[in-house]
């Protein structure tokens, strides 16, 4: 019964659309504007970046969130794991916004965090790498989603945790299936770059 409390709790914590409410804030709807995603870089994009730092630090703090809850709720070594991909998930589809939200890299970071520091930290150097070389985020993002099992498994991360990185990967994969294609193409949008 814990389990499913805080998965519960992962995903009503993880759909909380900080990005969405800090633009509205600003006047911005971020499903129409930028690139429509509902996330930190667009709200970078298009509020600014003090709104986007806030949205990035109160996404990440979500992810955390959910696993120090359920951290809290049972000694299941499952339960945080699942608790953190849950998160993730309500990040990416929140019922509040119709399930169409961010692309989850954010909230994944802040649940790693908790649950893996040092292989969060070899994701996070990951990510910073590649934007500072490439100026793409979505590049950078989707490099640190590849990079966040490995890591875990060479830092000896208990399986669970292990399994749930590789699950994140996937999902992070999935909702950057559209700058794959842009990537490919030639057509995606640098950091920094007008929309």
């Amino acid at each position: 019964m814990e389990v499913v409390i805080a998965v519960a709790v992962g995903y009503v914590t993880g759909s909380v659309p900080f990005a969405f409410l800090l633009a509205r804030r600003r006047g911005v709807d971020l499903r129409r504007r930028g690139s429509g995603n509902v996330g930190a870089a667009n709200v970078l994009r298009t509020s600014g970046l003090g709104s986007g730092l806030a949205a990035l630090t109160l996404d990440a703090l979500k992810g955390a969130l959910a696993v120090i809850i359920a951290q809290g709720l049972t000694a299941s070594p499952a339960a945080p794991v699942a608790a953190g991909l849950a998160s993730i998930v309500g990040h990416t589809y929140p019922v509040w916004l119709r399930f169409r939200g961010g692309k989850g890299v954010a909230t994944a970071a802040g649940a790693f965090a908790v649950l893996a520091p040092l292989a969060a930290l070899v994701a996070a150097g990951v990510f910073a790498v590649v934007v500072s070389i490439t100026r793409y985020v979505s590049l950078g993002s989707i490099a640190a989603a590849v990079a966040l099992p490995a890591a875990a498994g060479a830092g000896d991360a208990p399986e669970p945790v292990i399994l749930g990185a590789f699950l994140t990967t996937l999902l992070v994969l999935h909702r950057h299936r559209a700058n794959l294609a842009r990537l490919v193409g030639g057509t995606e949008h640098r950091l920094g770059q007008r929309i």
